[in-house]
């Protein structure tokens, strides 16, 4: 008879109170880029402002213009009060959902024009930043959602966001946050704690808007602010642009 071996008993080692196991898993880190798209991803070419215009007249018989509203940063739905109050035509519910509804349909037939395009820079830093598996992308923008697709899949970036914060959420761009804090926490099944939040953006409202939530901001004079402008608001960073792929992840590492 052939004699079988009998594995010998395992060993289990007891850690003494306070010491730490190695074999203890430490939760994966992510960092969250959220974006805004005008004069930070894209230049639609005056497509958004026609659009709104183009609405106006088709909704509610209305020739106007925009030179009296300063609307960089705000949202959609902001902009679609304004306008109709400024014109004297009710802001209610059913009024603003018609508008709206108008401008998208504008928007679409707009956005294909030569002066729309990619901002420098923008494809390379999205490809790059897509292949980071410590970062997660979103947006956070005062675009309606249909109207962000709409100008994003004019440029073929549309997929590189899988969720983000709209005005569909909420007509002030401060609310939106929380909205895309949310997104962000069910898309990936993570927690986003502020210090690990990048908001990027074209405005001083991008820069308060991550403010009030303590996240990091980068600010991008490719919009209508110079970087001197932008700066007096003491984002986390400033560029003039995005052309520098490098120096760009050097400032999201840093954090």
């Amino acid at each position: 008879m052939v004699a079988q071996k009998i594995p010998r008993p395992t060993r289990t080692k007891t850690l003494a109170p306070g010491r730490l196991s190695r074999a203890i898993s430490i939760p994966f880190m992510k960092k969250l880029i959220l974006w805004d798209i005008d004069g930070t991803l894209i230049t639609s070419g005056g497509a958004g402002e026609r659009a709104l215009l183009a609405a106006l007249k088709a909704g509610f018989g209305v020739d106007g213009s925009l030179d009296w509203l300063e609307y960089s940063g705000r949202t959609d739905a902001w902009i679609a009060h304004e306008v109709l109050r400024h014109y004297g035509l009710p802001d209610t519910p059913k009024n603003i959902q018609h508008y709206l509804e108008s401008y998208l349909s504008a928007l679409l037939a707009a956005m294909p024009n030569p002066r729309a395009r990619l901002h420098p820079g923008i494809l390379t830093l999205l490809e790059t930043l897509h292949h980071r598996a410590d970062l997660a992308q979103g947006l956070l923008t005062g675009n309606l959602q249909r109207g962000a697709r709409i100008k994003l899949e004019q440029f073929s970036v549309w997929h590189y966001f899988e969720f983000g914060a709209f005005a569909d959420d909420s007509s002030q761009r401060n609310d939106l946050g929380p909205h895309a804090l949310r997104r962000a926490r069910e898309r990936h099944g993570l927690e986003f704690p502020p210090q690990r939040v990048f908001i990027i953006g074209d405005t001083p409202w991008d820069i308060e808007c991550g403010k009030v939530i303590g996240a990091n901001t980068i600010a991008v004079a490719t919009g209508s602010f110079s970087v001197e402008q932008l700066r007096a608001h003491a984002p986390t960073a400033v560029f003039a642009d995005f052309n520098d792929t490098e120096a760009f992840i050097r400032a999201i590492d840093a954090a």
